[in-house]
């Protein structure tokens, strides 16, 4: 297995990068800020410079991969069109990417009630909006995918357990990024998690589940 990471300095993106590295899975990292990323990323990690606005610089890349995943995401800004260029275009040049290369199994990061257009959330430049019509453009594409939509976002691990479910179920809760990543990671070893959308929040009263557990509850 050899994985391309795209979105890999970013606070989730860097999170998958390590639990691969940590697995003695060969990892490419795509990066736009090379100092940036030797900062934050293990030095087994490749490091690609590359922009996903830009197949071109990460297309070759591909060649000895079988697995994309992407972890991008807008940054917050005043510039309007951020969503539709980074969770949009820059996730369907990806996909197209992948196609074109034969890539197996495709990973997407996206976002718990990307469904809801009129989530508050979409009054930033309809960020949800992006992400919902990047996840369309996958499941047409043909591609083997998972599509993991987390609440909102930690940054500190917990020990609370994860609560896996079905598209468009959950719309409300939080989960840590680690766990987000542990997610992507387990979704390559699970047969269960391929061609699905799974849903994920953290609580401390979810029962505990093994990952075949959790993927195979969702439909």
């Amino acid at each position: 297995m050899q994985i391309l990471v795209a979105g890999a300095t970013g606070q989730t993106g860097r999170h998958i990068v390590r639990q691969l590295i940590k697995r003695n899975v060969p990892v490419k990292a795509l990066v736009r800020d090379i100092e940036q990323a030797k900062e934050v990323l293990p030095p087994a990690a490749e490091l690609i410079v590359g922009d996903v606005l830009k197949p071109a610089t990460f297309e070759p890349s591909l060649a000895d991969c079988n697995v994309l995943i992407c972890a991008t995401g807008a940054s917050p800004s005043l510039d309007p069109t951020g969503p539709y260029q980074i969770d949009y275009q820059g996730t369907k040049n990806l996909v197209d990417a992948a196609k074109a290369k034969g890539i197996e199994h495709f990973v997407l990061v996206s976002s718990l009630c990307v469904s809801k257009f009129f989530h508050p959330l979409n009054l930033f430049w309809l960020i949800l909006y992006w992400k919902k019509q990047a996840e369309s453009y996958i499941q047409s594409s043909g591609l083997t995918y998972t599509i993991v939509r987390p609440g909102g976002l930690k940054n500190e691990d917990n020990s609370d357990n994860i609560i896996m479910s079905t598209a468009d179920t959950l719309f409300e809760g939080s989960i840590p990024r680690p766990k987000v990543a542990q997610v992507c990671v387990e979704a390559l070893f699970q047969p269960e998690a391929k061609s699905k959308i799974v849903e994920i929040v953290a609580s401390p009263e979810a029962e505990t589940k093994t990952w075949e557990q959790l993927f195979s509850n969702v439909g």
